[in-house]
């Protein structure tokens, strides 16, 4: 703040973590009453409290005095209705004036903040802005942040703060996706539920959880992105255990997101494609039990790595690509790897067996799945996201990288005839696992 001007507020922990983030864009997905239009009033103060401020990229020093700040609702109405009454009161003593018809107030160091609806993208329109909340941004038109509000930032570096409770996979997923993978000093995403507010009663989050759906709890509660999809798995049908129930073999079904060349977008965000996903199954006669999968946003040689990698550490009886451009792609690099590490094998060649990818996932795994057959390793990294493809599955808007690439072990499975320990005490065993004799 500049004059020594003040400002007296206390945030909870969870905002405060927000509030001392250094990065220019935040996205923030977050529960119902966690705190956001305190947070968000908050931001705005102190943001137009200040005459100056240095840019993220350039280190550029720049004059913040004739530039506002907006808070955007997705209605005018709902903005000031939500905003204009606590922006007067927390901000009493460093408000100079205020207009009641325009919900636009200026500060006492002359600097003006301004309450502004998306509905009306033409009153965003030709002004230089140095900060903005976009609360509620899933409800708003994209276009308004790409062709409005990001335009109007520029000229000085100027900052955003998107903040507002999930619904479904749209745009502020992505938005979200992309600020929390990319790992920009310009990005960063939080995503806090209503609990982290110490304020919030206990007894009032059980009393919400007790009548309403599992999703819409999820969803309201949790700040978690759901989907719905089309309810072709159900997440009780996923067995969680710390190990294999029996005897089985190793196979590693592999899903590529596809190389492509990354970069700014129209949206003034990295975009990121999807994930590869090294799907680490161990299969026998009574179901499927993944036991890893690994999965990230690598380049070409990474991935060749990481496949030569897991079959170094589990030695499956076989190794499986999806067919198409992205394996042609690997696997020069996978032979380079291959020979560097001393480890070969050759990969086998996945296909979609004459069906979309829906109905292969789904004749792959929802069979399994509902009889019990099918173990998910306990309290892995990836199990939360594994559930939470099943659980959208099969909607377009959400990811399923990860889903994907354990279906297709399917392909690579052979069932198991024989049990090995009484193989050992007779002699026998099977020449060919896949016939059984």
């Amino acid at each position: 703040m500049s004059n020594n001007l003040e400002l007296d507020f206390a945030l909870h922990e969870a905002q405060a973590i927000i509030h001392s983030s250094d990065a220019r864009f935040k996205v923030v997905a977050a529960g119902r009453r966690f705190g956001k239009s305190y947070l968000a009033c908050i931001t705005l103060l102190l943001e137009g409290l200040k005459d100056e401020h240095v840019g993220i990229l350039s280190g550029k020093n720049y004059n913040l005095s004739l530039k506002e700040v907006y808070y955007v609702a997705p209605t005018f109405e709902q903005a000031k209705k939500i905003m204009w009454p606590l922006l007067k009161e927390l901000g009493g003593s460093v408000i100079k004036s205020t207009h009641e018809n325009t919900a636009t107030c200026t500060l006492v160091n002359g600097r003006r903040i301004s309450i502004k609806g998306a509905d009306r993208p033409d009153t965003l329109r030709g002004v230089g802005l140095s900060y903005v909340v976009l609360d509620e941004f899933a409800f708003m038109k994209e276009e308004v942040w790409e062709k409005i509000i990001r335009p109007a930032l520029s000229d000085v570096e100027g900052k955003a703060l998107f903040i507002g409770t999930p619904e479904g996979k749209n745009h502020f997923y992505e938005l979200f996706n992309d600020a929390m993978r990319i790992g920009l000093p310009e990005w960063e995403a939080f995503q806090f539920k209503s609990i982290d507010n110490p304020t919030l009663a206990k007894s009032e989050i059980n009393a919400a959880k007790d009548s309403m759906s599992t999703e819409n709890f999820r969803q309201e509660y949790e700040a978690s992105f759901t989907e719905g999809g089309g309810k072709v798995f159900k997440e009780e049908w996923w067995q969680l255990v710390e190990e294999a129930p029996g005897y089985g073999d190793y196979v590693i079904a592999i899903d590529l997101a596809g190389f492509i060349q990354e970069g700014i977008g129209r949206k003034g965000v990295l975009k990121i494609r999807d994930e590869h996903a090294i799907a680490v199954v161990y299969a026998g006669t009574w179901g499927w039990f993944v036991e890893d999968i690994i999965h990230g946003q690598w380049d070409v040689r990474r991935t060749a790595l990481e496949i030569v990698g897991a079959y170094r550490d589990y030695r499956p009886i076989a190794v499986g690509i999806e067919k198409g451009m992205a394996k042609n792609a690997v696997m020069p690099y996978l032979e380079d790897e291959m020979k560097r590490l001393n480890v070969y094998f050759t990969p086998h060649e996945l296909t979609h067996g004459n069906k979309n990818k829906a109905d292969r996932i789904k004749w792959s795994l929802q069979g399994r799945a509902e009889k019990g057959r099918i173990f998910l390793k306990k309290d892995a990294p990836w199990l939360r996201q594994f559930i939470e493809q099943a659980n959208d599955f099969p909607s377009s808007l959400a990811h399923d990288d990860l889903i994907d690439a354990v279906s297709y072990a399917d392909q690579l499975a052979s069932t198991v005839y024989f049990n090995e320990e009484e193989s050992i005490h007779n002699g026998w065993a099977p020449l060919d696992e896949i016939a059984g004799f």
